[in-house]
């Protein structure tokens, strides 16, 4: 119940769509994670309020009305100016961003289908269906737009290193590891004392912080697993508890847990350190 009172605070238009707050009170009920009810909720307010100057009835909506939402998203003023990239123009929300903010729409007529209001999602989704007894392809409403990885060069990376090498060695061995076994920001950020197995040159990735929800086990170098044996010594002056792996050493969350954002900011500071910071992507470790 709090949840959702935070939630209809910071959107009011939630709480003018009764619909609307059932679904979101019922992902919060199943166990979604915090972070993703914001997003949904952000995303479903801003259809609703589009919904809503255009006079349009969010449960009768069809195809056409959602058009409506799609053309305001791709032309809205960027914060970041020209510096995107979106479907055509150049302008508003990239084509990433696009998909996001329709994943909760889409969603939510999932629901309504599900609750007997409609009977077709007018979002939809693309799909492969039989043509000509080859097969085919059905496009989504929005055509997704998928661009090969940025990959940094040898000098680059060098560059990257170099600038690292100045870092604390919480940093130092956060960089190695996320750069060894491929883990994203939360997989890093979640490692705890016993997921690490410094015999083997192991470490455990626990189920509920990867995207998949499937645990694996990765291994690490060992020139990492000399940085790691380091920080294990220096981490006992902070706290010599079990629990999450790394720790803040600032001077008001001292010992605390090492948060996300904390941990982009040191991933900034490196590129900017660098020369790298204009390049597309930020090093290992970065993705949400």
């Amino acid at each position: 119940m709090g949840a959702e009172v935070v939630l209809e605070d910071k959107w009011p238009v939630l709480g003018r769509h009764e619909r609307a707050a059932v679904w979101l009170r019922v992902l919060t009920d199943l166990g979604r994670a915090p972070r993703t009810i914001d997003a949904y909720a952000r995303g479903l307010a801003e259809y609703l309020s589009v919904c809503e100057r255009e006079a349009v009835d969010p449960i009768t909506a069809d195809r056409a009305h959602v058009a409506v939402y799609v053309r305001e998203l791709t032309s809205r003023p960027s914060k970041r100016g020209t510096n995107v990239v979106s479907i055509d123009s150049g302008a508003g929300l990239s084509n990433a961003t696009l998909q996001q903010r329709l994943v909760p729409v889409r969603l939510f007529y999932d629901f309504l289908i599900e609750d007997g209001l409609r009977d077709s999602n007018p979002v939809g989704r693309g799909r492969y269906t039989p043509r000509g007894g080859f097969g085919g392809h059905e496009r989504g409403l929005v055509p997704r737009l998928v661009k090969l990885p940025w990959i940094p060069s040898e000098q680059q990376w060098l560059d990257v290193l170099a600038a690292a090498a100045d870092e604390p060695i919480r940093n130092r061995v956060m960089l190695a590891l996320a750069y060894d076994a491929a883990l994203r920001r939360e997989e890093l950020c979640s490692l705890r004392t016993d997921d690490v197995d410094p015999a083997h040159r192991m470490l455990r990735i626990r189920a509920k912080t990867t995207k998949n929800r499937m645990e694996r086990v990765v291994p690490y170098s060992a020139t990492t697993g000399v940085l790691l044996s380091d920080y294990l010594a220096h981490r006992a002056t902070i706290s010599r508890e079990r629990g999450l792996l790394f720790l803040s050493e600032s001077r008001r969350n001292y010992g605390e847990p090492l948060s996300l954002w904390t941990w982009s900011k040191v991933v900034r500071r490196i590129a900017l350190a660098s020369g790298s910071s204009d390049s597309p992507p930020t090093p290992p470790g970065t993705c949400v």
